[in-house]
């Protein structure tokens, strides 16, 4: 019998549970989850080619990642956030926007806002590389979220807008990696490299990518709740007409 997505998600919240294995915030459930060794994980990354050579990183805003956001502006680089929901899009931040000892302070989702600001999509720079917060990741590169899809339309956005198919990265504990035959539908985000404490996992996953927005799949619901899908369906059209 397949398993579904959410009996991944409560397996591996159940699993990080009992092995206290997670960290604050709690509850782990429900959220993509704060880990132990986050920070190890992280370390794996900032060795990649692709890391070292990129210079507009786009990273999800939850507390695992915070090694990760505040490393890009210690390193230089401009880092992209997206807003809760994707109401507004994207915060950008830029490293010399930052004072020296205060990196981890503006990657915090507590205080990005008073660093950076956030930017109308028609100025979204070049993004080079992307990490997606996961629930679970299978090593073929099939992913987890939390179960809203903000991910897979974060990136479908970028690549609607132009931007060529980048790398994408989760940083994960060993125990969110998942053998369960994951369930895959055409707008599902995978990953190209896996970081955990222990180890760095390419995928070499064989699923492709978004190369874009699905429309017929956006309801009117959708667009109301995230203006940006409005944004952007203007955007686009302009561009086609010009």
């Amino acid at each position: 019998m397949k398993t579904s997505k959410q009996e991944i998600r409560e397996h591996t919240w159940e699993i990080l549970e009992i092995n206290k294995f997670g960290r604050f915030p709690f509850p782990l459930k429900n959220r993509i989850p704060n880990f132990k060794g986050a920070e190890k994980a992280a370390s794996f990354v900032f060795q990649m080619p692709e890391y070292q050579q990129a210079q507009v990183i786009k990273v999800n805003p939850d507390s695992p990642q915070l090694p990760i956001r505040a490393q890009i502006l210690r390193d230089g680089k401009t880092l992209l956030v997206p807003t809760p929901r994707l109401r507004a899009g994207f915060i950008m931040v830029k490293p010399e926007w930052v004072p020296a000892g205060e990196e981890r302070k503006a990657a915090s989702l507590s205080h990005i806002k008073s660093y950076g600001k956030e930017i109308p999509l028609a100025n979204l720079p070049r993004i080079d590389l992307f990490f997606a917060g996961s629930v679970a990741l299978h090593r073929d590169g099939r992913r987890v979220g939390k179960g809203e899809g903000y991910a897979d339309r974060e990136y479908a956005i970028i690549r609607e807008l132009g931007n060529p198919e980048i790398p994408v990265i989760g940083t994960i504990h060993s125990a969110q990696l998942t053998d369960a035959d994951v369930p895959r539908d055409p707008y599902d985000l995978t990953v190209d490299f896996i970081a955990t404490e222990n180890e760095f996992i390419p995928t070499n996953t064989p699923y492709l990518k978004p190369n874009g927005i699905q429309w017929d799949l956006v309801t009117d619901e959708e667009k109301e709740e995230m203006p940006v899908l409005k944004e952007i369906w203007e955007l686009t059209k302009s561009q086609k007409r010009s």
